[in-house]
């Protein structure tokens, strides 16, 4: 179920050990599940964690370090032990790697060198027999405008994902004042974002997940906070956790943002795989995919995962044809959505989703194949190469939006 590396780290120099942290909440496909500041109580944690890399920092005192290398090498076998240290001594790197370390990392660290390391620890698990880990599909909706439809789609693409037994699929509404998710989907959450982002620091896996409602469909939905004056206590470094811990877990991942392209919904498109930007055949949606464009489209890790949906397709008579909104936007359509009003009416009344209260409509059949389309692309992408895990953007893109904030 896991696709995202889970490590667990030990440096008694609190400067190193929260530097090392920063650097590792910055990498998407590392979890950290656990940092610890004793080495007396590190052998502790990885037996009560599990974590797929323990990283432990020499420095502090050498010889203790050494000797706790050893006996995780033996009682957890299954962990990789990395050590980092600001020696090259050829003795101490010989004496780290008897003892069990997989890999020497020589301080500063770079996050290239993580990177690197990491490749070479897949390299073997795969030469072993074993699993690469893949990356988790993240897919965020967004809209053109209120009304276009991307809460439908939101909630009906992670039914329609959810539909494959091999997947387990998360779903978030970001839309933190207004969303309304659980209303499609006929829940009552017992808890909210705003619980998971303030114990995300304390949470496990399986915390998480009886955390989260889990509808018939198999989706498991972590709604928006139930007061609007709850939305501040969500910053963007809590939902970088949050989502993080979501990737871990899940191996699809649904995000419906707000309309307000707030910081917070500028991490979730940072941390995303692709991004569904929603709109309809009319001047007005059109005109402001234009401007979202103009604005995400120069941003490092935003611009180049955004596929426009045209949604409700045949919805009256238009004057603007496919290719003209193609050229007015400058980018091709790549999925359309057929309107049938009668149809969503019903199963949001009824908050049941299209694949099973209409699975034959020609609108399920085209969020069925978009599902599958993002899905195949996602296992294509993971067969040909695995993901660079130094493509983290977040702090460039919270830079590029509060930048274009405050010079309007």
């Amino acid at each position: 179920m896991t696709h995202v590396l889970r490590v667990a780290i030990v440096d008694p120099k609190d400067s190193s050990r929260e530097s090392l942290k920063s650097m590792l909440l910055g990498i998407d496909t590392i979890w950290l599940d656990a940092d610890c500041s004793r080495y007396e109580f590190f052998q502790d944690v990885v037996q009560q964690t599990h974590p797929d890399i323990a990283i432990i920092a020499l420095d502090a005192k050498p010889e203790k370090a050494l000797e706790l290398v050893a006996r995780i090498n033996e009682v957890c076998p299954e962990c990789s032990i990395f050590v980092v240290s600001g020696s090259t001594d050829g003795n101490l790197i010989l004496r780290a790697m008897r003892a069990g370390a997989k890999e020497f990392l020589t301080q500063p660290l770079k996050t290239n060198d993580i990177a690197d390391a990491l490749s070479r620890m897949e390299e073997r698990r795969a030469g072993k027999g074993k699993t690469r880990s893949r990356g988790t599909a993240t897919i965020c909706v967004a809209g053109a405008t209120g009304g276009v439809g991307s809460t439908s789609i939101a909630v009906n693409l992670a039914c329609a994902l959810a539909k494959n037994p091999d997947r387990t699929v998360g779903l978030v509404d970001l839309d933190l004042c207004l969303g309304d998710a659980d209303v499609f989907l006929d829940t009552i959450p017992d808890y909210t974002i705003v619980d998971v982002a303030q114990n995300v620091t304390r949470l496990d896996f399986t915390l998480l997940k009886r955390s989260l409602t889990k509808h018939a469909s198999g989706v498991y939905l972590l709604p928006r906070p139930v007061s609007m004056q709850d939305v501040s206590l969500i910053t963007p470094e809590d939902l970088q956790r949050v989502i993080g811990l979501l990737k871990a877990t899940f191996s699809h991942l649904v995000i419906d943002l707000s309309k307000g392209y707030t910081q917070n919904d500028m991490v979730a498109m940072s941390m995303a795989t692709s991004i569904l930007l929603v709109t309809q055949m009319d001047l007005p949606c059109l005109r402001n995919v234009v401007r979202l464009l103009a604005t995400l489209g120069p941003m490092e890790g935003v611009g180049e995962k955004i596929r426009i949906v045209l949604n409700r397709t045949g919805l009256g008579d238009t004057q603007i044809s496919l290719k003209k909104a193609q050229d007015t936007i400058g980018r091709e359509i790549y999925w359309q959505l057929p309107n049938d009003y009668r149809t969503m009416v019903e199963v949001r009344n009824n908050g049941v989703p299209l694949v099973d209260q209409s699975p034959k409509a020609a609108v399920t059949q085209a969020i069925v194949g978009l599902a599958e389309t993002l899905g195949g692309e996602q296992e294509q992408e993971d067969a040909a190469k695995q993901a660079d895990p130094t493509k983290s953007s977040i702090g460039k893109i919270l830079g590029f939006w509060s930048k274009g904030k405050s010079s309007k």
